[in-house]
C-alpha cells in the first residue's frame, strides 16, 4: 500500500466494507476527541492535540488496532482483557462489531490525558 498523503487516503486504500469500519471509528474519535488535528504519523492515521498523539488507528487483515489504548488504567482493564494486543495496544477484530462507545471513551481517557500533561507542563 502506498503511504497515504491523510487519513481520507489511508481509508480509500481499502475494500469498501472495511471503509465503512473506519469511517465509523473516524467520526467517533472525532467527536470524542473535537479540537484534536487529524493526520497520518508512522503512515497510520493519527489525532494530536497540543502537540501531543492522542490516537492512531490501522486496519490489518483481521483487526483494527488502536493505540496507545490505556490497558493499564482500572476503568479499561476488564473490558480491554477481551480482546488482544499489547501493553498500549488493543485489536479489536474486524468479525466482531466494532466497540464505538468503548473507544470513544478511550479517546476522552486520552484527551483528558493530555489536557493534564499540558497543564503540569505549564506549572
Amino acid at each position: 500500500m502506498k503511504k497515504p498523503a491523510d487519513i481520507d487516503g489511508y481509508i480509500a486504500g481499502f475494500p469498501e466494507e472495511i471503509r465503512v469500519i473506519l469511517n465509523k471509528l473516524r467520526e467517533t474519535i472525532r467527536k470524542a476527541a473535537p479540537g484534536a488535528r487529524e493526520g497520518i504519523n508512522y503512515g497510520i492515521p493519527a489525532y494530536r492535540l497540543n502537540g501531543k498523539e492522542v490516537v492512531y488507528f490501522a486496519a490489518f487483515k483481521n483487526h483494527i488496532g488502536i493505540y496507545p489504548a490505556p490497558r493499564g488504567v482500572d476503568e479499561f482493564k476488564k473490558e480491554l482483557a477481551e480482546y488482544k494486543g499489547g501493553k498500549g495496544t488493543v485489536q479489536f477484530p474486524l468479525d466482531k462489531p466494532l466497540p464505538l462507545r468503548l473507544i470513544s471513551r478511550i479517546v476522552i481517557y486520552r484527551v483528558k490525558e493530555n489536557l493534564q500533561k499540558e497543564k503540569d507542563k505549564k506549572k
